[in-house]
Order: C-alpha cells, then sequence, then structure tokens
C-alpha cells in the first residue's frame, strides 16, 4: 500500500474555494495538529539547536492559522527567551484568519508572500509544518537548498510519514472528531502525498544538503531538520 507517492492536489488548495469554508479547514487543522502533537517535534528542536541562547529569529513557511507559531511564542515566553516570528503564507486568506485568532501582543508577523522574498536577512531557523508534501519536487529540492544556506542555527520539516496504518486511520479519527469533510478528505490524501525516509535521503542527496537527519516522531510524523 502507497508504495508510490500521489500525485493529486488537495480541495483546501483551491483558490475558489469560499473564504468562510477555509476559515473553518484552517480552524480544523489546528485541531488536528494539536491532537496529533504535531506541535512537540518542532518545539524540541528548537529548545535542542538554541543551545542556551536567550532569543532568536524564526521565519514559518506555510503558516496556516499560525497555530506553530503561537506554541512557539509559548514556548519562547514560558522560558524567557527573546523570539522574533514572521509567517509567510502564499494564500492571503491565511493572513487575516491567522491574525484574527493570534493575541496582537504576540512577537508574531503574518504576511502574505513568497518566503524567497524574505531572504535578504538571514534567520535562525527557518521551520515548516504539513507544507513539504504540497511542493513540487523541484519546489522542495530549492526549498531546502534556501533553508540550508540562508538558516544561521538550523531549519526543521515537520510532516507527515508515508504510512499505511495512519492512512486508514486517519478517517475514521477525522469522522469521530467531526471535523471538517475537507479536513477528513485531505487528511488522507496529504498522507498519501508524503513521503518516507529513503525518499528524503534521496531528495537530500539531490539538493547537496549534508548532515541533516530525518526522524521518525510518534505518531506518523517523518521531520527533517539541520542543526548547525
Amino acid at each position: 500500500m502507497l508504495e508510490q507517492r500521489l500525485d493529486a492536489e488537495e480541495l483546501m488548495d483551491d483558490p475558489a474555494l469560499p473564504e468562510a469554508v477555509y476559515r473553518r479547514v484552517l480552524a480544523d487543522l489546528a485541531k488536528v495538529n494539536r491532537a496529533t502533537l504535531a506541535y512537540r517535534p518542532t518545539l524540541e528542536f528548537i529548545a535542542k539547536a538554541l543551545a542556551g541562547r536567550t532569543e532568536f529569529t524564526l521565519l514559518d513557511v506555510g503558516f496556516g492559522q499560525g497555530d506553530t507559531l503561537r506554541e512557539i511564542a509559548g514556548f519562547a515566553a514560558k522560558r524567557g527567551i527573546k523570539a522574533k516570528l514572521v509567517g509567510v503564507d502564499l494564500n492571503p486568506r491565511s493572513e487575516k484568519a491567522a491574525r484574527d485568532v493570534t493575541d496582537p501582543s504576540l512577537p508574531i508577523t503574518y504576511i502574505t508572500g513568497d518566503y524567497a522574498d524574505l531572504m535578504s536577512d538571514k534567520w535562525d531557523f527557518i521551520v515548516s509544518s504539513l507544507v513539504a508534501h504540497h511542493m513540487s519536487r523541484d519546489e522542495l529540492l530549492l526549498f531546502l537548498q534556501v533553508m540550508e544556506s540562508e538558516a544561521r542555527l538550523g531549519w526543521f520539516v515537520n510532516d507527515l510519514h508515508r504510512h499505511g496504518l495512519s492512512y486508514l486511520g486517519y478517517p475514521i479519527l477525522a469522522q469521530l472528531a467531526g471535523w471538517h469533510r475537507i479536513v477528513r478528505m485531505d487528511g488522507q490524501t496529504s498522507i498519501a502525498r508524503s513521503f518516507r525516509r529513503q525518499e528524503w535521503l534521496a531528495l537530500l542527496d539531490e539538493a547537496g544538503v549534508e548532515k541533516a537527519q530525518v526522524t521518525r516522531k510518534f505518531p506518523f510524523r517523518l521531520c527533517v531538520s539541520r542543526i548547525r
């Protein structure tokens, strides 16, 4: 099962999707992230890579509803660490949706646009969550190269693991949780579009990125990281 990656678009990527529906999908995706412990790998990476530093800058590529950035802000605040957090997303509807549910006192800036336009200043960290499987092969290779070039302390790709058990089990979880129909359908598509360890290793090799790690995280996450 799932020996080959699925080549298909996801319903939430349709630009014709009504804004109200898009917002509901983003809100339910944030619930999925919390229910599946999705923030933990990213926070563990930042804690390790900081190595005692008391401040950092971070760019989150494809922030969605901004829930990962809010978790990172909370992580930093609890530890007395100064953080400058920026999210960039190609979909303009994400910016307003994220701002509407984010405390304005948090050190987070949301931007609509291409991450490549924000590379004039180097970042301590560049991260993404559930974005890599949306990219074409060429886009992902470029993304790996840019992160390797621009992230001073390290970078982290938090994505799904293409696994038969999660593919079959996710629709049951989504149905029981009452998540939006698009979230239920796209979730299974996302799993089928995601990568396996050997595929990530081949991508890293093709991108010319050395010393990166590919790590499985419970449940059914496959994360790619680089710490300087």
